[in-house]
């Protein structure tokens, strides 16, 4: 109904709004939609991907038929559109912007999709492919403006929705799961300011439920499609890949002589020493070591690991696809807790490489001179912040940059567990980050004229 009636009352606003929905659906007819490489696992409902957006699809699919695609990506974009706008008047409305700076904020809502299709090595518009990046992007907007409007408004409601999207969210892709504790972080704070002590427990008990029903949904979800009532699988082995690869020869020790988990790391190890995918061939600078894992990350994963397990347990016999993902997670899982332990120095090492370039990509591109404005950028945002929350007037863009650093704080660290921290996944942080910075500087120049009037 608000949205409604924004439309009505005011012409500008549906001026941006129409000026956003022609930018999204242009830039679907001027490169079409696109499909790649996990398009397709999308498409066909695969074991490994969280259920939302192939559900998506498939909606499509058996409402239109032929051409679904097109029509998925269509409402992709009208979906990215009208979140921005969403977003975009509430802060407008909210710290009483002029036109020309909440275009500014559009903008940088904005840049994150011109990145991915320019400037990134993707070379993609997200909003027209069939990644589930397309449906997680304006889903996330929609997220952050019910959990800010749950911060500065304090309603139930408002509360209760941030959380729905963010339950969504984590049904989408597995990393966005840290919204749901972002959500939890920011119910306690605000009950900590209200001194609502007793009440403490309350969100804690909320997002364990939460979790308890995503994982039941992904059950439930994969049930229906494969009749396996089971998880989404290969999570395990994403993070067996960065753990043998801080291996050495002798950590093996940890397992036990003789056993399946024994044989399946001296292949491992060996395989993956011949084609150069492990730590010691990193060189012996940050940026080659970080390059050198990002690189072969994914040859490790798919080439030795995964080509081994799935080429055991098939051999096996009367073992179809399901069975043999579940086995091969099983395996990695008890290989990470006897391996761990061994190479924990190490590949805390290549974690923090990894966590470094992550927070590099989510305000900006890997380069020798961004990587050092992208830290001064953090310092500059973390010490405006806390100038401004301790001496400041004005403190509401505070709570914004603090969600911003926290929400890229998580994504980054929960990122890193698994993968590297390629652009795609980086990129919801970036606007929310700028559009904090701004607000804060514009609150700072606010009390600096103010009390320079009074003087």
């Amino acid at each position: 109904m608000e949205i409604v009636k924004l439309v009505r009352n005011n012409r500008k606003s549906l001026c941006i709004l129409m000026g956003l929905l022609i930018f999204f659906l242009g830039m679907l007819a001027a490169y079409g939609v696109g499909v790649y490489n996990d398009s397709d696992q999308y498409i066909t409902m695969h074991i490994h991907r969280e259920p939302l957006y192939p559900l998506f699809l498939a909606l499509f699919r058996t409402l239109i038929g032929e051409g679904y695609l097109t029509a998925a990506a269509a409402v992709q974009n009208i979906l990215a559109a009208v979140s921005v706008w969403v977003l975009s008047e509430y802060i407008t409305g909210r710290f009483g912007l002029r036109l020309w700076e909440e275009l500014l904020v559009i903008g940088l809502q904005l840049i994150p999709h011109l990145m991915t299709r320019y400037v990134s090595a993707l070379g993609i518009f997200l909003e027209n492919s069939v990644m589930s990046e397309a449906l997680c992007i304006p889903l996330f907007q929609f997220y952050l403006y019910f959990l800010l409007r749950m911060i500065y408004e304090r309603r139930r409601r408002d509360g209760i929705l941030a959380l729905l999207a963010a339950f969504l969210l984590s049904l989408t892709r597995g990393q966005m799961m840290s919204t749901l504790l972002i959500w939890m972080v920011v119910a306690l704070f605000q009950m900590l300011l209200n001194r609502q002590y007793r009440r403490l427990a309350l969100p804690v008990v909320v997002i364990l439920a939460v979790f308890g029903l995503r994982s039941l949904s992904t059950h439930v979800y994969n049930y229906a499609v494969t009749g396996y009532f089971m998880g989404n699988t290969y999570g395990q082995v994403n993070t067996l890949t960065n753990v043998i690869y801080a291996c050495d020869p002798e950590d093996g020790e940890a397992l036990e002589e003789g056993s399946l988990e024994r044989e399946f790391f001296d292949r491992f190890y060996a395989e993956a020493d011949a084609i150069t995918a492990n730590y010691k061939y990193g060189g012996n600078t940050f940026t080659s070591r970080i390059q050198h894992l990002e690189s072969y990350h994914d040859v490790l994963k798919f080439q030795v690991l995964e080509a081994d397990l799935s080429a055991y347990y098939f051999g096996l016999g009367e073992i179809d696809y399901y069975e043999q993902s579940s086995m091969s997670d099983e395996m990695a899982g008890i290989m990470i807790r006897g391996l761990l332990p061994e190479c924990f120095g190490q590949w805390l090492y290549d974690y923090g490489l990894l966590c470094v370039y992550g927070f590099v990509r989510s305000i900006a591109v890997v380069h020798p001179l961004l990587n050092w404005a992208a830290l001064l950028l953090y310092v500059l945002a973390a010490g405006l912040a806390l100038w401004q929350g301790c001496r400041a007037r004005h403190r509401e863009a505070v709570w914004i940059m603090g969600v911003a650093l926290l929400f890229i704080c998580a994504n980054v660290c929960a990122t890193s567990m698994t993968i590297m921290c390629l652009s795609r996944y980086m990129i919801y942080g970036f606007s929310l980050f700028y559009i904090a910075l701004f607000l804060l500087g514009r609150e700072w120049l606010q009390d600096v004229r103010k009390k320079a009037a009074g003087a």
